[in-house]
């Protein structure tokens, strides 16, 4: 397979303002996003928020302990006999309850801006630039920004460091000449500005009295900031040729062209303590030996060769996914929803969207990428003990929405819901698969354990049925639901089930005794609740499918993503037929095309799985830059993108107990003739 070749075309071009859409660089642990003029210029053009974000820029407003868990009203639900305490939305407590919700927070790093000047110095507005050409080079990392101002040429580069959260930029015009392009750096207020999470998107550039940037170090061609915000600290490093930096207001620092050279080059490196000292020609090489490894290494898929019309879409929707992944959801944290091109739910990320994020790694080849963030569980598996304690119950309970500490966050929804709790055990043998060593086993047998352990005390006996039942209280991944009501969701009742069943396959593995309980409740997990022939969200609901079908179809979930051991299949596939024809789609979210391509591609239904993952909906829409576009707030939705990878790896490589044939989810009708390399059949 020509590999570069793939790639390099679907190199993202871009000809204009795209508000949805600015171009991003990154590493995992660093993002950049930036508009046309290959840095954060014209913001105001921008639907989407141009960010510059890490995994460790975290913020507490007004300090770390402001507020804790003893300063909101917990609400008690009954729970066969006993109340089990969630800090759901309290009717009083409001400063506190938001404070929790928003705090820690990401930092917006700085915003790193042109001004662009007119003979007579006049700044020049982002309508009059013209003739603009920007692409992003994917196979060597690079952005290529070209444009006129004033009728002159302008080209910009810009790289991210592969290791480092060092960006850098190369600028050639003769505008430098004339000293009518600078750059400048500016530093926003820490703080959230709406209790709403979708209006607290934008960072406040206005509070100026909440922040301090300060100059710690300075040479000819380099200065050290350190920005102080309350508790929370980080510095800057701006290194640079042919110019002169000046500070030109109380949080912001102007670099100006020495008016001798048509070029100039700089750096800016961030850090939680003092940053790292690269130049840019360093930052360039590396940038380019590291996407050149990414590409050659790792799973790779044509679809060149097939007839169907969208089939040059959807190889575009792969590549750019296969990128942005890398270096949005590739960190040592799980990422939020946004990655780091702003922040979503405060900055927050949520726990069961970490399997859509990451579960592709290990299914293209790049399971390494997903042991950066595995690892943070073993980090907070303290906490997740104490959440399972204060509940009554055994084992380690993971939280759903949570900041870097790891601590979970009151919500009218996230405490409810428990599809998150399989999920490190489901990603933990997916990178077992990869490297089945003893190593592995014992780096991950304790969240494995004390996982299940909590899922077979969470798992209720039912004297009447005769089997374990699931809530209430929770609310399933369809959201929708009422925490007191939910019963059986079919989709957590087949995770559950599968989860354990791994966490006894690991004590076999290491030769240790299994928790007995574990084994008893998987073997009498309740069936999926069923009526008129098809399955229902959960138990106590009585729609089947003819009104109000909305918000996640996790139902079918539970064959697709899953092998389904509790499924009847012909019930699952009127499900699905169902869903496919009634579901409000509209209200659906990205990652539910490909869980239902996943369905049914395992249901052999295989025009039906290429139907899903190429749906016409607005949430299944992916902009110019490849990012899942769900709605005005939420330009970009990573586990969209993460859920197509995964759906396209098994489609195209298999599952278990699979046809054995090639590409066993699409159609092998000659529409689809698709060449893949590298892809393990892993789910």
């Amino acid at each position: 397979m020509d590999r570069k070749q793939i790639v390099e075309r679907h190199d993202p071009v871009i000809k204009r303002v795209e508000p949805l859409a600015p171009l991003s660089i990154g590493n995992g642990e660093f993002g950049f996003s930036f508009d046309f003029t290959g840095l954060q210029t014209y913001p105001d053009a921008y639907e989407s928020p141009l960010g510059t974000q890490s995994n460790w820029g975290w913020h507490y407003t007004r300090g770390r302990e402001l507020f804790t868990d003893k300063d909101i009203r917990f609400q008690s639900y009954d729970t066969y006999g006993r109340q089990v305490k969630y800090p759901m939305k309290p009717e009083d407590k409001e400063e506190a309850y938001h404070w929790l919700r928003q705090n820690p927070h990401r930092l917006q790093l700085g915003r790193i801006s042109f001004r662009f000047f007119t003979e007579d110095h006049h700044e020049i507005p982002v309508e009059a630039i013209d003739d603009i050409h920007q692409q992003h080079y994917l196979w060597t990392g690079i952005v290529e920004s070209r444009y006129k101002v004033d009728g002159i040429p302008v080209t910009v580069k810009t790289a991210c460091h592969p290791k480092q959260d060092v960006i850098s930029v190369k600028i050639e015009s003769s505008l430098l000449k004339s000293q009518r392009i600078q750059v400048f750096t500016l530093f926003p207020s820490p703080d959230m500005t709406d209790n709403s999470w979708a209006k607290a998107i934008f960072p406040d550039w206005n509070a100026d009295d909440r922040h301090r940037t300060e100059i710690v170090q300075r040479s000819e061609h380099s200065v050290i900031l350190k920005r102080t915000l309350d508790e929370d600290s980080y510095q800057v490093r701006w290194t640079w040729e042919h110019g002169e930096l000046e500070q030109t207001d109380r949080h912001e620092f102007t670099l100006s062209s020495d008016g001798e050279s048509a070029e100039m080059s700089f750096t800016v490196a961030f850090s939680a303590e003092e940053p790292v000292n690269v130049d840019a020609d360093e930052v360039f090489s590396e940038n380019e030996k590291h996407w050149a490894s990414f590409w050659k290494e790792g799973g790779a898929i044509d679809f060149s060769g097939s007839p169907d019309p969208r089939a040059f879409e959807l190889e575009r929707r792969v590549v750019l996914s296969q990128y942005l992944c890398a270096i949005h959801s590739g960190g040592s944290l799980p990422p939020q929803e946004t990655g780091y091109m702003y922040n979503s739910w405060f900055g927050k990320f949520h726990l069961e969207m970490h399997w859509w994020h990451s579960a592709h790694f290990p299914l293209w080849g790049r399971a390494e990428i997903l042991g950066k963030s595995l690892d943070w569980y073993n980090k907070i598996l303290p906490l997740a003990r104490d959440l399972a304690e204060s509940q009554g119950y055994e084992g380690a309970r993971w939280p759903k929405m949570v900041g870097i500490d790891g601590k979970q966050s009151p919500s009218p929804v996230a405490p409810g819901l428990i599809w998150q709790q399989p999920h490190p055990i489901a990603l933990a043998e997916l990178y077992y698969q990869d490297n089945p060593t003893r190593e592995r086993l014992e780096k991950y047998k304790n969240l494995i354990f004390e996982s299940a352990d909590f899922m077979a005390s969470f798992a209720h006996w039912d004297e009447e049925k005769r089997a374990y039942v699931l809530g209430p209280p929770l609310i399933p991944a369809q959201e929708c639901h009422q925490m007191q009501e939910s019963l059986n969701p079919p989709y957590e009742l087949e995770y559950w089930k599968y989860g354990l069943e791994i966490a006894i396959k690991w004590a076999e593995r290491l030769k240790s005794n299994a928790n007995p309980s574990w084994s008893k409740v998987a073997q009498a997990m309740s069936p999926p609740p069923a009526a008129e022939g098809v399955y229902l969200a959960h138990e106590h609901c009585e729609q089947t499918y003819t009104e109000k079908n909305h918000d996640h179809p996790s139902m079918v979930g539970a064959l697709g993503i899953l092998s389904g051991t509790l499924i009847d299949k012909e019930m699952m596939r009127n499900t699905l037929r169902r869903v496919l024809k009634v579901w409000d789609w509209e209200s659906a979210w990205g990652w539910d095309f490909p869980m239902c391509a996943m369905t049914a591609a395992r249901l052999g239904e295989k025009e039906m799985a290429v139907d899903f993952l190429m749906m016409e909906a607005t949430k299944n829409t992916y902009l110019p830059n490849g990012h899942n576009y769900q709605r005005p707030g939420l330009t970009a939705y990573l586990p969209g993108n993460g859920g197509l990878l995964a759906a396209v790896a098994m489609m195209a490589s298999g599952w278990k107990d699979a046809p054995d044939s090639n590409c066993p989810g699409f159609p092998n009708d000659g529409t689809w003739k698709i060449e893949h390399e590298g892809l393990n059949a892993w789910l």
